[in-house]
């Protein structure tokens, strides 16, 4: 059984997905050992208190500086156990030695086509903001392995959504994560709990559908 971690910084819309999942079975041999938030008004610590799951808050404003808000953090995750960590609109810069310590078991959902609107600054409502600036036809989501960059490591699954005309950042925000990023996460998270993802020179490829 996968022993699951989610850190989150919201809403948690795809730690729901991700719950959904695991309680209907479409995210098989997999638990959520724990939720972490750095936010300590993050709905999805009450989703996750909703169904039974540990969590906790671990925020970089309790702590007098980032080596030691990265050391209780990673204690936290520590503290779960887990075989896999799930970056679901987790709002930090991950600490370094955790990045190495969970090097092929760490994934993050990001909401664009990687390599597009991704890296530095691209997260929330900026990604689409950025993609209707753009004017590009097509978006999507992408869930990727996390190593020592931002939105570089090796992807996973990606799935791409259509603009429609009239789209708002908001509106194209809420079709991304219904079509693609609440789809393609919990589809991730159960290929790699029945060990279908393998990560080669760089590349995760999906050894069966």
């Amino acid at each position: 059984m996968l022993r699951v971690v989610v850190m989150v910084s919201g809403g948690g819309t795809n730690l729901q997905a991700v719950i959904d999942g695991v309680e209907k079975g479409s995210i098989s041999n997999a638990e959520i050992a724990g939720v972490i938030s750095n936010n300590k008004n993050a709905y999805a610590l009450e989703r996750a208190k909703n169904h039974g799951i540990p969590a906790q808050c671990i925020s970089p404003k309790d702590f007098a500086d980032r080596g030691k808000f990265n050391e209780k953090l990673l204690e936290a995750v520590e503290g779960y156990m887990p075989d896999l960590i799930v970056l679901a609109g987790f709002l930090v810069v991950i600490p370094p030695e955790m990045t190495v310590k969970y090097k092929d078991r760490m994934i993050n959902i990001h909401p664009s086509l990687i390599p597009s609107f991704c890296g530095t600054g691209y997260y929330g409502l900026k990604v689409h903001e950025a993609a209707l600036a753009r004017g590009v036809k097509v978006v999507g989501a992408t869930v990727h392995f996390v190593d020592e960059g931002t939105d570089t490591g090796p992807i996973i699954l990606q799935k791409a959504v259509e603009v429609q005309p009239g789209d708002t950042a908001e509106i194209l925000q809420r079709r991304v994560m219904e079509q693609a990023e609440w789809k393609i996460l919990p589809r991730a998270i159960d290929l790699i709990a029945n060990g279908k993802v393998a990560v080669k020179d760089g590349k995760a490829f999906v050894l069966e559908e």
